[in-house]
């Protein structure tokens, strides 16, 4: 009987190996399998209009979420106008999630998730009704529109669960755009608003609520981060009242620290007990917070070291190899010692003014630049500053962060989905 047991608890961690290992080539969150920013791979130096697509594939509608990947399938998430020149006004709009083939571009499934009047308005140049990436484990796939509703779909795209949340009320009707996080059946979501706010864990298969913990009101576009500390899961939510950790399992706040500017967007990271958090609109500030602490952080030595030059607005960090990558909107990239916060070198210019929202992606030594201006500038990682090549599709808009995955590059202009092979 102890040997059956033996060769059943055997088998079983085989089975887990085999699923784990299987997972190494999906890009399940919008920041990558390690939602540090990096792929696992290598990825295309070149390409043109003329050379190296693979397919195009027609996104209808407007949506500025990025693609996520699991085996052979695309996900993206779109907002279509019901009526011919709705644009994106407070007109009713079909809120839908698409499902692409991953080595031809065909559309395998489009499914509206609801059709409805937007609670406000977004932002009239970068804003979108679909700006909340989704997020899937490989069973299920989650399109989270914000306000507007929390939608499961299996992979073949039927419905399984749908929760709604009253209407937010946002900064300056920036609109909405929070990620979610999703760590073993626990599904995360933060609602920061102008007024009451919330972090909440739903069970991942039924939409039931775990837990809700309140927050202090102020609108925020930075999503859950999800790290272990001390053995123990935290959920790391960076706002600008003040970044907070909670535990992942009960949602009881565990520590927090001011300092962090208006207009939270960058994504959290975190790498060797360090987290690292970062604003760059009004009193732009970067910080790197030491974990593993409890209670009012402000002003005490866990606070590691801060930076105020370079920083990001709306693009994420990639950290890699103790480094970390950032990208200001208006195109200059730094490097800085993530232990240290010394700069390797900072707010290097590339070689033309350019305008970025989409957030750098890194692959084999490679950071993927794409910008609103038709370019995909690549740039060595490392502690020296070098170009490598510069990438045109023309008439391109790039709001929404490349996912890379087998060697490929799926790119989501403003209506087409780019496969680069």
């Amino acid at each position: 009987m102890n040997l059956m047991r033996r060769l059943v608890g055997l088998c079983a961690f085989l089975l887990l190996a085999v699923a784990a290992s299987a997972a190494d080539g999906d890009w399940p969150h919008w920041r990558g399998p390690s939602d540090d920013g990096m792929a696992r791979g290598d990825a295309p130096l070149h390409w043109s209009d003329q050379e190296h697509i693979a397919w195009e594939a027609t996104v209808p509608g407007h949506g500025n979420s990025s693609p996520v990947v699991w085996g052979d399938r695309i996900f993206v998430t779109t907002a279509v106008p019901t009526a011919e020149g709705g644009g994106r006004g407070l007109v009713e709009h079909k809120f839908e999630v698409l499902c692409y083939d991953r080595k031809t571009g065909k559309l395998l499934w489009e499914k509206v998730a609801r059709v409805a009047t937007p609670h406000q308005p977004a932002h009239p140049q970068y804003g979108s009704f679909a700006s909340n990436s989704p997020i899937t484990d490989g069973k299920y796939v989650f399109a989270f529109f914000g306000s507007r509703g929390l939608f499961c779909y299996t992979m073949a795209g039927d419905l399984v669960w749908q929760k709604d949340f009253t209407a937010l009320r946002m900064f300056m009707n920036f609109g909405e755009g929070a990620w979610t996080a999703l760590d073993g059946e626990k599904l995360v979501v933060v609602l920061d608003q102008e007024s009451e706010s919330f972090l909440i864990a739903l069970d991942k298969s039924t939409g039931r609520e775990l837990w809700r913990t309140p927050r202090q009101g102020n609108t925020n576009w930075s999503g859950p981060y999800i790290t272990v500390v001390n053995g123990h899961k935290q959920v790391i939510v960076s706002a600008t009242r003040e970044v907070c950790g909670y535990d992942l399992e009960t949602g009881k706040p565990v520590w927090s620290a001011k300092g962090l500017g208006q207009n939270t967007i960058p994504a959290p990271v975190a790498a060797d007990g360090m987290v690292f958090v970062m604003s760059g609109y009004r009193n732009p500030n970067l910080m790197a917070i030491k974990l593993g602490r409890e209670g009012d952080l402000t002003g005490t030595d866990a606070i590691v070291w801060q930076n105020q030059r370079g920083n990001s607005y709306t693009p994420s960090p990639v950290l890699h190899d103790g480094k970390y990558y950032m990208l200001t909107d208006t195109g200059m990239l730094s490097c800085l010692d993530a232990k240290t916060g010394k700069p390797y070198y900072q707010q290097e210019r590339l070689p033309k003014p350019y305008s970025f929202k989409s957030s750098p992606v890194g692959a084999n030594g490679k950071l993927y630049l794409a910008s609103e201006n038709d370019d995909v500038i690549v740039v060595r990682m490392g502690e020296k500053f070098e170009v490598l090549a510069t990438n045109t599709l023309k008439d391109q808009m790039f709001i929404g962060t490349p996912a890379i995955v087998d060697g490929e590059i799926y790119l989501r202009g403003q209506n087409t989905l780019f496969c680069i092979r």
